[in-house]
Order: C-alpha cells, then structure tokens, then sequence
C-alpha cells in the first residue's frame, strides 16, 4: 500500500475514533440529552455571562438576579425590519404558549439607536410589551455582553448576530438557536423541557 494512502487511513481511523471519544464523554458529562432538546445543545457546563444593564423602562435587570429561572436571552435592535420582528414574534408566540413562562430578555445590538422609546416602541408594535425587556446601554456597557456571547453587533455594513440562548437556572447556557432554526414550538418543547428537567 503506497504510503500516502496508508497516512490518509490512518487519519481517517483517528478522526474518527476521536469522535466517538468526544460523544463518550458528552454523554457521560451530561451531554448525552442533546436529542431532548430541539435546538443546538452547548457543552456542559458554559456560563451565562452575567450582566446588568437597564430596560426599556430604565428598571436594572442583572442575569444574578434571575438565577432559579430558566430565561429566553436573544440580540436585537429597534430599527431592524427583518430579523428582529421575526424574533419578537416567535419569542412572543412562545411565552403565550407556556404555561410557567419565563423571563425574555433582547439585548440591544444598536446602541446608537436604541432609545427607551423607540425599544417601547419596537415592543408595542411586535405585541410582546409586558413579555420581553429590551435592555439597553452605551456600547462600552453592550460590547462584553456581545463577546461574551459571540454576538457580532449591528453596523452600516453588516447585520448583526442573530441568535437565542436559554439559559438554565443554575446560570449555564443550555440551548442555542440561530435564527433560521428558530420556530415557537421548539422554543416552547425546550423551554417546558428544561422546567421539567429542573435544569
């Protein structure tokens, strides 16, 4: 066998073995409820980075001090006509849906922009006021927010990140969805998942 084929075999075999060895010990670590749950699990044991920052209604609102609730944690900004009412609507469909609903947060990606009115404003016209905060800042207060998360913020020349986090009620980051991965009823299942898990 010409040596070249032998290396690539090789490869392959320790490629894969070492996949298997990774499931193995998500598995074991906790990973392996990853089919319970209909968005894209995180490895065990991240934390959710905690921040405080203040809402639409210039109330603080800290992730310490939603610690015992599952919470719903996406990005958006005021202004957007895409995205985001696609985000606020499905969020929204969700949390009428749940019976023990739980705490929503939208972190502005648009500081410039986003204003206590105009975040009222985006709530009242997409029907979640009352269900989600849209929590606001400067951008030196937004942007560990968005490192923190891999969220890439909004600017003239590209769109911002466009994800949503459930967080556990021990602080960890549980389940991610991208956008386009995103429906009410997966939203809903993992939400009610996690309750019933007590995670």
């Amino acid at each position: 066998m010409h040596p070249r084929i032998r290396l690539a075999l090789v490869t392959v075999a320790a490629l894969a073995a070492a996949g298997v060895l990774v499931a193995a010990l998500s598995a074991r670590s906790g990973g392996g409820d990853a089919a319970a749950f209909r968005g894209a699990v995180s490895p065990p044991g991240i934390p959710a980075h905690d921040f405080t920052l203040r809402d639409q209604q210039g109330r603080s609102v800290s992730l310490a001090a939603l610690r015992g609730q599952d919470v719903i944690l996406t990005f958006m900004y005021t202004t957007c006509r895409d995205t985001c009412p696609i985000l606020a609507s499905q969020i929204g469909v969700a949390l009428s849906r749940l019976a023990h609903p739980v705490p929503a947060l939208a972190v502005s990606v648009d500081p410039r922009n986003d204003t206590p009115s105009s975040a009222r404003k985006f709530l009242i016209e997409h029907q979640v006021l009352g269900d989600v905060r849209f929590l606001l800042g400067t951008r030196a207060q937004l942007a560990p927010v968005w490192r923190a998360y891999l969220v890439s913020p909004q600017t003239s020349r590209y769109d911002h990140t466009a994800r949503v986090f459930l967080l556990d009620r021990e602080g960890r980051q549980r389940v991610v969805y991208p956008v386009d991965q995103l429906t009410p009823d997966d939203l809903v299942h993992d939400v009610e998942r996690m309750q019933a898990q007590g995670i």
